[in-house]
């Protein structure tokens, strides 16, 4: 027997991990459409847009209008990404809920490919990044360590790697007497096996936040694919959370839609599959 969690907390990541790669274009207002539907699920938190440079990722180029655009839902966050201080920047100027977040890559050459820094020069950007949020009053919410489980230009990360990227950020918090809330660990190309049984195993140990992309949505543009094998399906996830008792707040049928309309605005198959079969609803209010 597990002592699993009764309830989780979703970050939705779809709309940005999806309209960032695909070659679209998807027009902002559909862009806008899918994120007001995802908050209408139920979901604590949807990742909208990051503030990226156009030129590298066009998806994003309308990042300022979907932001200004969405019809905010009471108790829903809507996040942004960010690779840089002047990322944060442009999202502090827009009404999203932004919070200060640190970040960093296992993998050398993916930072260097991402962000077209290598680790020294991403850890003098972070730094940069918490003196701006501690002269503003921005709380240091969390950090994430991407490719965090392998790397398609690299190879797989040992946990060591792990553990000394999440130590270089400690010791910079702990620079000017400050702790880290959360960590993130990112499968971000999708070497962690599968995201949902990863997923599982985390629940096994108590963890009861995770990020996750309706439909599947998604991918890094700077990941050598154009898949988003390390996502968690957030349908999917929540229909094992349910068949499992743990609560997630977020109204099944209401995310399968959404990810029917993923995939409409796409224009291609998406890797989901409790959108394919739907959720047991019908059949167990029959009986």
């Amino acid at each position: 027997m597990n002592d699993w969690p009764q309830r989780i907390h979703l970050h939705e990541e779809g709309p940005r991990e999806g309209f960032q790669i695909e070659p679209g274009p998807i027009a902002t207002a559909d862009k806008i459409r899918f994120i007001e539907a995802l908050a209408a699920t139920g979901l604590p938190a949807v990742q909208a847009v990051s503030f990226v440079n156009p030129k590298r990722v066009p998806g994003m180029a309308d990042a300022e209008e979907v932001a200004s655009g969405i019809r905010r839902r009471p108790g829903v966050r809507y996040t942004a990404t960010w690779l840089n201080l002047r990322g944060l920047e442009r999202a502090l100027a827009t009404p999203l809920d932004v919070q200060g977040a640190l970040q960093i890559s296992a993998s050398e050459r993916f930072s260097q490919s991402n962000t077209g820094k290598d680790t020294a020069q991403t850890l003098n950007e972070q730094r940069r990044v918490i003196a701006f949020c501690q002269a503003r009053g921005l709380p240091i919410q969390s950090a994430i360590v991407m490719t965090a489980f392998g790397c398609n230009i690299e190879g797989p990360t040992a946990p060591a790697r792990v553990l000394e990227r999440v130590g270089q950020l400690l010791d910079l918090l702990a620079e000017v007497g400050l702790t880290l809330p959360t960590l993130r660990l990112a499968d971000t190309v999708g070497w962690a096996s599968t995201g949902l049984a990863n997923a599982l195993m985390g629940l096994s140990m108590g963890v009861t936040r995770f990020d996750s992309s309706c439909a599947g949505l998604g991918g890094c543009p700077f990941a050598g694919h154009q898949g988003a094998a390390g996502n968690i399906c957030t349908e999917d996830l929540v229909f094992m959370c349910e068949e499992m008792g743990i609560a997630t707040g977020v109204d099944l049928d209401a995310l399968i839609d959404c990810a029917h309309m993923a995939e409409a605005l796409v224009g291609h198959p998406l890797p989901g599959k409790v959108m394919r079969g739907g959720s047991l609803r019908r059949f167990k209010t029959a009986h």
